[in-house]
């Protein structure tokens, strides 16, 4: 259920929280613990897929794939890539990339094709940019993929179209996923940047759902877009760190974000709506100070499903391919501190863990190929490249 948040809440939360933002670390794990007694979910013992490594690259972030099958990777420290998959894993740097703000969280982020890419070559990325007085915050720029060759691209006519604003200080929970949806819409997720109450200021767009036209522009129809002192680009607000969104077959938004300590989250993303972050959490704060239960309040809507221990969830696909008939119309989750892949039913009110698999290393991305498959992006760690995986089904 959902109410306007009273001013009084706002003024509690922010007496109670001052002390969180010294101890968040500038990785985006979330502290782990043993399992409560409540924790029923189970481990597949058997995986429905064979894994292939297909190459490695540094520090990988997202990837997308364009109409032609031509796959893109970001790579944290500021460079993207373009690889011909057909052509035995050939590929290249994308030249034209801005200047990033990388350390911490931060770097070059996602990466996104208009929807009428196969037309036009307008692409899209996020990353994060460095303000004054040390602070920063994460864009989305517009451009064009320019390509000589298939393998010869630059990113030309950039343009910042969105600025996650006030910029501050510190390289955490920049969130900045994006997303296109079936009206045509542009989706990006801001996390609240470790701060906590800017995800309740309406005039702030931290910890926000963002919904813009394809040029940046804001929607008349958005739901606080006639409402003074408040920002129009707002969808919902009341989000900690949203690293997963992608819309299902019937046109419904969803996203997933990380909990503190404990509470990582699965959300159905609704107009206007208020999901309650920092004020409530099925969380805890990383010094063991609790946060109230999302059950003990009806003022905010409740995740469809949440995690603790947590999954520290990175990267999210609703699969709807031939290749995997069993996840057809379910959620994949990339898991980073649970170094799995976690597979969601996607039922609003009857959300709930299906599977994991068990991959023995952090997982940054995931997203379904052209072809079906699925392709997975390891996290880089301890020097180790971050491995470009694609996942057949077992037994041909």
């Amino acid at each position: 259920m959902y109410r306007t948040l009273a001013a009084a809440s706002i003024l509690a939360v922010a007496a109670c929280n001052g002390g969180e933002g010294a101890i968040a670390q500038d990785s985006d794990d979330n502290l782990t613990y043993p399992p409560s007694a409540e924790q029923t979910d189970e481990v597949a013992d058997g995986d429905p897929f064979v894994q292939e490594e297909l190459g490695q690259f540094n520090e990988p972030w997202a990837m997308t794939f364009l109409p032609d099958g031509r796959l893109l990777v970001t790579e944290k420290p500021g460079t993207m890539r373009i690889v011909d998959l057909g052509t035995g894993m050939q590929r290249a740097e994308v030249t034209g990339m801005p200047q990033v703000d990388y350390g911490g969280q931060g770097g070059l982020g996602d990466v996104l094709p208009h929807p009428d890419f196969a037309q036009n070559n307008v692409l899209y990325i996020s990353y994060a940019e460095a303000g004054d007085d040390d602070t920063r915050g994460a864009v989305v720029a517009r451009g064009t993929l320019d390509c000589d060759e298939p393998l010869s691209c630059r990113f030309t006519d950039s343009e910042v179209i969105w600025r996650q604003d006030p910029k501050v200080t510190g390289r955490g929970h920049y969130s900045h996923r994006l997303a296109f949806g079936p009206d045509g819409y542009l989706w990006i997720t801001s996390g609240e940047r470790q701060k906590f109450e800017p995800a309740q200021d309406l005039d702030q767009n931290l910890g926000k759902v963002i919904r813009l036209n394809e040029d940046g522009s804001v929607p008349a129809d958005n739901p606080f877009a006639d409402r003074a002192g408040v920002t129009p680009q707002i969808w919902s607000y009341g989000h900690r760190n949203l690293l997963g969104i992608d819309f299902d077959a019937e046109g419904r938004l969803w996203t997933h974000e990380m909990g503190p300590r404990g509470g990582d989250e699965v959300n159905l993303i609704e107009r206007g709506h208020n999901y309650g972050w920092p004020v409530v959490s099925n969380g805890m704060h990383y010094d063991g100070r609790p946060i109230p239960d999302h059950d003990t309040t009806d003022e905010f809507d409740d995740p469809e499903v949440s995690w603790t221990p947590v999954i520290s969830p990175a990267g999210f696909v609703i699969y709807d391919g031939d290749k995997f008939p069993g996840w057809q119309g379910t959620g994949l989750i990339g898991g980073l501190s649970s170094r799995a892949i976690v597979n969601v039913s996607l039922e609003p009110g009857a959300v709930r863990e299906i599977d994991r698999y068990d991959m023995q290393q952090r997982i940054r991305e995931i997203e379904q190929g052209p072809d079906g498959y699925v392709y997975v992006l390891q996290d880089e760690r301890n020097g180790e490249g971050g491995k470009l995986l694609r996942l057949s089904p077992a037994g041909g």
